[in-house]
């Protein structure tokens, strides 16, 4: 079974979570952002430049609650499944222009509503992961975030 990396964009208000979701370019299913490593990429940068080529965001990787599931994907009129191991990524810019803009379209969603979003049962798997650690993740999230805002005001 072949294996990518992918990752869960997602931002952090209120202690409520928003996930961003692109369209595949098959079906234009909303889908996560994923692929293959590059030649002795490591997974981290692996999802930085997925993220970045699929959705225009970039953020900071949370490496430690990686959630491996296997994913449907279209290919060759057939469709084949592949182990994808997806990374929450706190989104820190979303950008107007990014590599695959004209391809696929994005869209957020808050956290609670992802059922509504996409119904694939192969995402129903990591978004029940995801809700068993969600306490965690936003925990991780709003350390980074807060790591974040006093870099800038150190820089003003």
């Amino acid at each position: 079974m072949p294996h990518k990396v992918g990752v869960i964009p997602f931002d952090i208000k209120n202690a409520r979570i928003a996930v961003l979701f692109v369209t595949s370019m098959q079906r234009g299913r909303w889908i996560l952002p994923k692929g293959d490593l590059l030649k002795n990429e490591s997974h981290k940068k692996g999802c930085l430049r997925e993220a970045f080529e699929e959705a225009g965001v970039k953020g900071k990787v949370l490496k430690d609650f990686p959630i491996t599931v296997a994913i449907g994907k279209s290919g060759h009129e057939r469709i084949e499944t592949v182990a994808v191991t997806y990374y929450p990524l706190l989104v820190t810019e979303q950008f107007e222009s990014w590599p695959e803009q004209d391809k696929r379209e994005r869209h957020w969603a808050l956290f609670d509503d992802v059922r509504k979003v996409t119904d694939r049962d192969d995402f129903a798997v990591l978004f029940r992961q995801i809700e068993r650690i969600k306490p965690w993740i936003i925990k991780a999230g709003e350390r980074k975030k807060q790591k974040l805002t006093a870099r800038q005001k150190q820089a003003q």
